[in-house]
Order: structure tokens, then sequence, then C-alpha cells
């Protein structure tokens, strides 16, 4: 275990919102080197879509952190909480899920979180394991532990009271549940998000009712999604998954507005203050810090071979103006093709460029669509294909077209 307590608190605190109270954790970092007892750091996640993305990571990074400084992660796999679903930062209430498709997601996601966080000193539980023995008369017992009041203080709830909009009685039970989860796994650590400090305190409350010493709380920024605003989502098509090809990966940070590189560097790698501001200096063009930026994400992923190559294809590509080498192949039904031609939404979708007809209608009025070249600005076109004519989306996706 690292024994000096300001090197520990210069690690913990980088990329930071809050440490409440930060007494209370140096008073815990020195007794656990004196006793050679290491704190239990705990984050939990809830399994709602099977995969994760960078914005997952800010929080898995620092538990990994924690770990490399003697200290024990403890991942609490949200089997039960997912299926009430997390009311933090939401104007409506959840969908909710089944406990089937919790699970289903968790088989890929624990392979996920184990590319951020180490083997060694990880715990993985889920809390389905104390949540699914309670009774009515548990449940009632931790419901007693709050008000009604005290749960109308957070902003979202507050918020949507006042609007008139809908709050399920269910979601009043995630704070509790999260709480306890504190309560079971006897955390000395918790974070989370920002908009998770009410749910963090709920946690410290229940540890004091069950006689436990309190746990100390951090709190971590929302890393923006890619186009720098809004926060990391796969339903907002603003993230970048960690499981994305090599090629995707580089692409999507190099898509990234400037003005949120220095979070990326902080929150999402591991490089050295000093580098990280020499590369974000003004001696340093963008777009060669935004290079080095998605250079180290794919090579935390994918290694350096796959790291060097994304960065070679990306400027082969886009630079040079480029076809990729590797462009799939998609064959066309042959009776969508009148005439040697196909209507634009169907070219889409056939091609599998897009989940739906109405995201190829958005990309082909947003400008984001060409065929071998030529933009295509109406989504009533009918544009003429043959075999080998390539179909674009974006910056980064391609297919090939083979009809019949």
């Amino acid at each position: 275990m690292e024994r000096d307590i300001r090197k520990q608190l210069e690690i913990i605190k980088r990329g930071a919102v809050e440490i409440f109270p930060e007494d209370e954790l140096v008073k815990k970092l020195e007794r656990a080197i004196a006793q050679g007892k290491p704190l239990r750091v705990k984050q939990g996640f809830d399994p709602s879509a099977p995969d994760i993305h960078l914005g997952h990571t800010v929080g898995l990074r620092k538990m990994r952190q924690f770990q490399d400084l003697g200290h024990v992660a403890v991942v609490i796999i949200g089997d039960y909480t997912a299926m009430v679903g997390d009311p933090s930062g939401r104007s409506k209430t959840r969908p909710q899920l089944s406990h089937e498709q919790t699970m289903e997601n968790a088989k890929s996601y624990l392979d996920q979180v184990r590319k951020v966080v180490s083997s060694d000193r990880l715990e993985v539980v889920f809390n389905g394991d104390w949540f699914a023995k309670m009774n009515l008369a548990d449940i009632l017992k931790l419901t007693s532990k709050m008000t009604v009041a005290r749960m109308l203080e957070r902003d979202d709830f507050a918020l949507r009271f006042k609007d008139g909009s809908p709050i399920a009685v269910s979601e009043f039970l995630y704070p509790l549940m999260q709480g306890w989860d504190s309560v079971e796994i006897r955390a000395d650590v918790e974070l989370g998000a920002t908009e998770q400090k009410f749910n963090l305190l709920v946690g410290r409350a229940l540890q004091a009712d069950a006689g436990q010493e309190e746990q100390v709380c951090l709190t971590l920024p929302i890393l923006p999604g890619t186009d720098g605003v809004r926060r990391m989502g796969k339903s907002l098509g603003n993230y970048i998954g960690i499981s994305d090809v090599p090629f995707d990966m580089y692409g999507k940070v190099m898509s990234i507005p400037d003005s949120v590189m220095r979070q990326y560097f902080e929150l999402i790698t591991d490089l050295p203050m000093d580098e990280i501001n020499a590369l974000l200096s003004p001696q340093t063009h963008p777009r060669a810090a935004k290079a080095a930026l998605a250079a180290r994400v794919v090579e935390m992923y994918h290694g350096a071979p796959a790291a060097r190559a994304a960065a070679e294809e990306f400027d082969r590509v886009f630079k040079n103006k480029d076809l990729p080498d590797d462009i799939p192949a998609v064959s066309l039904p042959a009776g969508i093709v009148r005439d040697g031609k196909v209507q634009i939404i169907d070219l889409l979708r056939e091609a599998r460029l897009v989940p739906s007809n109405s995201e190829a209608r958005r990309m082909v009025q947003q400008g984001a669509v060409s065929v071998d070249g030529t933009k295509i600005d109406s989504i009533e076109a009918a544009v003429a294909v043959a075999d080998g004519t390539v179909v674009q989306v974006g910056k980064r996706k391609f297919a090939r077209v083979q009809i019949g």
C-alpha cells in the first residue's frame, strides 16, 4: 500500500468534484496505512444496457486508482436497483426492466468492467444477493428510514413535483436501495457522479443508523458526449463504447470539440498532468493534441499496434480523402432496385448503416449521407446503384453495395 498520504490524496483528487468530508478520508487513509487494512471503495452499476462507454469509465478508472494505491474496489452490479431505475438527473420515470433483462446485460457488462479495473483487490457482488431475501416487513423497515419531505429535497424530484410530472413511488426506493448496498458491504468510500450526491449521503445516513462508520462520498464529473454538450449516452448517439472497433473509437474521439479535451484527458486517461498541460498548451496544435488523445484511448482498450493502425487509417481516409480498405460489402434485395435506382432511405436501412428509417431521414437532413462521393440532400431521392457503389453515413460508416 502507498504509504505517502499526500501522494494518495493527489491521485484520489484528480478529476474529483467533491470529497465530503475530506478530513474523514484523511483519517481513513491514515488508519489504513497504520493497520495495513485497505479501504473498501464502492461503486454501483446498473446493467440497464449490455455495453459500457467512456462515460462509465470515469468512476471505474477512479476505482482502479484506489486499487493501485492498495485499496479494494467493490463493484456492485445492481441487478435489483436496475429494475427500479435510477431517477438521478431524470425528468421522468425510467422504463422498468425485468430481472432476466438485467442479468443478460450483466454478462457482457462485467467483461467490459474488467478491461478497466484490476482483477486483484476486486470484489464483484450483485445487490440481488440481499434484496431478493427481503420480505415486506424488511422493505417497510427500510422505507421508514426516510421521509417524503427529505426525498423531495432532491433537485430532480423537487422539479418534477413542482411541474406536476409523475413520480413513481418505486423511485423513492432507489436512494434507499443504493444506500443499503453501502451497509451490506461496509463501504469506506463511495464513488458517484455529481448527480448522485443525494444517494451517496443516504448511504452515510443508513450506515450511521446501522452503527457503522459512515462512508466518505467522492463525486466525479459527468463526461460530455462527442457533441461536447450533453452527457454521454447510447440513446443520444454521442457515446464512445469501450468495445468499439479501433477505427471507430479513434474517429469518435477525433470528432469531439476542442473545448472538452481537457476533461477527456483528465478523466479517461492516465497521462500525467504535466504531459496533458503540454499537449493543451498554445504551442501544440489542437488537432495534434486530439490525435494524441485518440491514440491513447484506443491503446488503452486495443493495444498500441491497433492505435497506430487506427491513426494511419484515419489520416488516409479523412486527411487524404481516401476510402478505407475494409469497407463491408452488403447485398441489396433485388426487389428494392428499380431501373438501377433505389430510394435513399431504403438503401441506408438495407445497407445496415442506420438502425431505423427515422435515423436514415435524420442523417440525410443533416447532410451526412453520400453515395459514391456525392452528397444526398433529399429524403425522397432515388439514387443510382450498381455493384461496388460506396455509401457513406457520417465520417466513419461505409458500405459497398452488391445487387441481388
